[in-house]
């Protein structure tokens, strides 16, 4: 899908489907133009991006092909960005979703390449319709919106998963489970995959922010505005850290907790032996000589013995608890 979204140099918003109205509106330096490319068919991405806008073919063979960590180069007359978009998994056992967002910005277009739709560039998409201010400016303003619009997604994904750690520290003591120890280990790797996708991200707004890159493109006025949304990716970041210590320190608790239950069914296993235990030695030592004795031992048969054998039977678990709590084993 292609669509283009046009603001002429008098004010009037008006958008587009067909790539003939790209020309006319970048013959406008006055306006801002941005061409959406949505899981568009490479064929056709590559005519817009080499034939019309005349990029370079490293920068849209790296748009087109392959997939990169967030980046930014350089090509003068505009500025090729690699920036990412990250939505949690409505389930706990689901994984980081991560899509790559291709950016190139000029002074006065936008041209953003989508190889999967990405709910939040078509969520400022109707959003710019409704209400045009993002357009009022230079392009760089638009990239500057949609960059914040990315961050705060980030910053939605990153409370979810604190919900989350709330969520699993309360049934570590309540219910700890094997399940909940998967959902753990995944929600590690989850903070583990948006540190790896935080840090380059808010390197690339740095570097817009300090004017490293694309002075023609950028003015000087403008870099206020990424630094804005550099100063809320390092937010996220050290966020990102911090969660990450509580979900390690979840888990510690965890193999506490877990190793104290086992320690409390071992003391009872413990307690119960023990309790038993002079029965058994009791019974394995009389055996069934009250009965049969096979050796003329009347005296050890007789009902003294055996009522005294039933006392100490009776008496023996008894004493040993006892004794068991005064040496305060239980």
């Amino acid at each position: 899908m292609i669509r283009i979204l046009y603001r002429s140099a008098d004010g009037d918003v008006q958008t587009y489907d067909t790539i003939d109205a790209i020309n006319p509106a970048l013959q406008d330096t006055q306006g801002v133009v941005w061409v959406d490319l949505v899981e568009e068919p490479r064929e056709s991405c590559e005519h817009i991006l080499r034939d019309i806008f005349n990029f370079h073919p490293l920068a849209v063979d790296d748009a087109l092909e392959e997939a990169h960590v967030p980046k930014v180069d350089d090509w003068e007359d505009y500025v090729y960005l690699v920036l990412h978009a990250a939505r949690a998994g409505t389930m706990p056992e689901d994984e980081l979703e991560t899509l790559e967002l291709d950016c190139f910005l000029g002074p006065h277009y936008l041209v953003t390449y989508q190889e999967h739709a990405l709910q939040v560039v078509k969520r400022l998409w109707h959003a710019v319709q409704q209400d045009t201010r993002p357009l009022r400016g230079r392009a760089p303003h638009l990239l500057y919106v949609l960059a914040d619009t990315l961050a705060e997604d980030y910053m939605q994904t990153v409370e979810t998963l604190d919900e989350r750690i709330d969520a699993m520290e309360d049934r570590i003591f309540a219910h700890p489970t094997n399940a909940l120890l998967s959902q753990m280990f995944t929600l590690k790797r989850t903070l583990l995959s948006l540190r790896r996708i935080l840090s380059p991200q808010r390197e690339v707004l740095n570097k817009l922010a300090r004017g490293n890159y694309a002075s023609v493109v950028i003015e000087e006025h403008e870099h206020i505005y990424f630094r804005d949304v550099y100063d809320h990716l390092v937010r996220l970041y050290d966020l990102t850290d911090s969660m990450r210590d509580l979900v390690s320190g979840a888990l510690d608790t965890y193999l506490s907790v877990v190793n104290n239950r086992m320690n409390d069914v071992m003391k009872t296993l413990t307690v119960i032996t023990t309790l038993f235990m002079p029965l058994s030695f009791l019974a394995g030592f009389f055996g069934m000589n009250f009965f049969q004795p096979s050796n003329p031992f009347p005296a050890w048969t007789g009902r003294l013995v055996f009522g005294l054998t039933l006392a100490a039977m009776a008496g023996g678990p008894v004493g040993m608890y006892y004794w068991m709590r005064k040496r305060a084993w239980l």
